[in-house]
């Protein structure tokens, strides 16, 4: 039977839920303190108009018999009045960084990512609207990332995709004439069928994207051995570290893990297709699995060139290629896999790279909650 993940926050994760609990706490009774106070004002000033008609002579003087009800009634309609027209003024202050977020927020709704936030107002310095504007304009970047990334994939994606597609056409079209040798055919077969596997790669992985994507529980866990799926992975890609000539090592016990093993299966391929994309020839790519109690961890490493910091950060991100030149193969989405299967199962992954050595280290819970 299919177990289902429940999400568990992080000690970190509840401190700041629990922070900004008490940020949008100390804001409301801010909020509620300025209309206690402006309430207390409005009543202020009745009182006050009052006594001046009293003194004026308007009003009979309290001393005498007079009707106390119509006196309450005077003065709880003039604390009305004047409450309103105080609220409808100072309230515009404070909420002007709503305002400012709901226009922001329309703007970016039309495809504006390059809108951002500024706090503004009395409250500007409060930690509820700074964390406000930061939040809005982490998202507003992120999404102008993600469009930048998105028209360059799309292009590029293109471009890989037509690139087989001709090939193919072209070795067809070759494999028509007379007369040809059964070296060329051959050649022009494994070719054809070099470029229509590239494709189904290409087309592997954008599924597999979306597909977990959409995908917010985990589903289809069972038993299974890591270990030997870590072996099937690269025994897959023989083809390509056998051309480069990569020494491969594997050196690793037996592990058991409870996951969704076809979703697992996918982080292995990219995790070690990566590594000897990036490897040179007669490079070396190490593999190892570790047992650590609660977890069970495997790391991929690969000699070559490290990747600069400032890449780190986004290299998990769509669509994002560390090769700018993009004249290594690949189109940004094997990653951003790797990151959202270990995430659907309470994992994390993280990647290290310096003196000559790059390393992906996955790190997964036995038994997924």
């Amino acid at each position: 039977m299919s177990k289902t993940r429940r999400p568990k926050l992080s000690a970190r994760a509840r401190n700041h839920a629990k922070s900004e609990r008490k940020r949008l706490t100390s804001l409301t009774l801010l909020l509620a303190l300025l209309v206690f106070c402006i309430l207390l004002a409005a009543i202020g000033l009745a009182v006050l108009g009052v006594f001046i008609l009293q003194w004026a002579g308007v009003i009979a003087s309290l001393d005498e018999e007079v009707d106390l009800s119509i006196v309450v009634a005077f003065m709880s309609a003039i604390s009305l009045i004047l409450a309103w027209v105080l609220v409808f003024f100072s309230i515009r202050i404070p909420l002007r960084p709503i305002h400012s977020l709901i226009s922001s927020m329309n703007r970016l709704a039309m495809g504006d990512f390059s809108v951002r936030m500024e706090g503004k107002g009395m409250l500007a310095n409060h930690p509820a609207i700074r964390d406000l504007c930061d939040g809005f304009n982490k998202l507003a970047e992120e999404l102008e990332n993600t469009e930048m990334l998105r028209g360059d994939f799309i292009n590029n994606f293109s471009h890989e995709f037509k690139t087989p597609i001709v090939s193919i056409a072209g070795f067809a079209k070759l494999l028509k004439r007379n007369g040809l040798s059964d070296g060329q055919r051959m050649s022009y077969l494994n070719s054809i069928e070099e470029e229509s596997l590239r494709l189904s790669y290409m087309a592997t992985n954008v599924l597999n994207l979306t597909k977990v994507e959409n995908q917010t529980i985990l589903t289809d866990v069972t038993s299974f051995n890591v270990s030997e799926q870590v072996r099937s992975a690269v025994l897959l890609l023989e083809a390509k570290w056998s051309e480069k000539d990569i020494d491969l090592r594997l050196d690793f016990d037996e592990h058991m893990l409870e996951g969704n093993e076809e979703l697992l299966k996918q982080v292995w391929i990219n995790l070690v297709d990566n590594a000897i994309k990036f490897s040179p020839p007669c490079g070396a790519v190490l593999l190892d699995v570790q047992d650590g109690g609660e977890t069970v961890t495997v790391t991929v490493s690969n000699t070559g060139p490290e990747i600069p910091e400032e890449k780190r950060e986004r290299i998990f991100s769509k669509f994002y290629q560390t090769d700018e030149s993009h004249a290594t193969e690949g189109n940004g989405i094997g990653l951003a896999v790797v990151k959202r299967v270990v995430d659907l199962h309470g994992g994390r992954v993280t990647v290290k790279s310096e003196n000559g050595m790059t390393t992906f280290t996955v790190e997964l819970p036995k038994q997924p909650l």
